[in-house]
């Protein structure tokens, strides 16, 4: 058994696709119609063929809630995996992404954790 699908909740699937491509660089694998949203997947560029994200969207009330109380905690909704966590938070940087932490060690790993404009922190480690 093996994952082959995760899923986040965004507030808007426009939104969410253009900054999962354009911004952090995965790739559109899926886009398909389902009456009033689409079911929206992503892949690493590296990985076409892996674990599929889908930019699910959070028009139900706990979907929300879940949401905002994630973020008032300051708890990420998923992980990323970089090779070079500071490249990775330069450019991300530079392309005016928001960090709510900055790359900070912990133990033998080096996390960060940014806001995805869509309603969620995400958090990317270094192992």
């Amino acid at each position: 058994m093996k994952i082959i699908v995760t899923s986040i909740f965004v507030q808007d699937q426009d939104k969410a696709l253009s900054f999962y491509t354009e911004v952090l660089g995965f790739v559109k694998k899926h886009d398909v119609p389902t009456g009033k949203y689409r079911w929206i997947t992503v892949v690493s560029q590296d990985a076409q063929d892996g674990t599929e994200l889908v930019l699910e969207p959070n028009e139900h009330p706990a979907a929300k809630e879940y949401q905002k109380k994630l973020v008032a905690d300051g708890i990420p909704a998923t992980m990323f995996g970089v090779e070079d966590i500071q490249e990775e938070y330069k450019r991300l940087s530079e392309n005016g992404v928001k960090f709510t932490m900055e790359p900070t060690k912990m133990g033998n790993f080096t996390i960060a954790v940014f806001d995805d404009t869509c309603g969620n922190l995400i958090q990317i480690i270094q192992r």
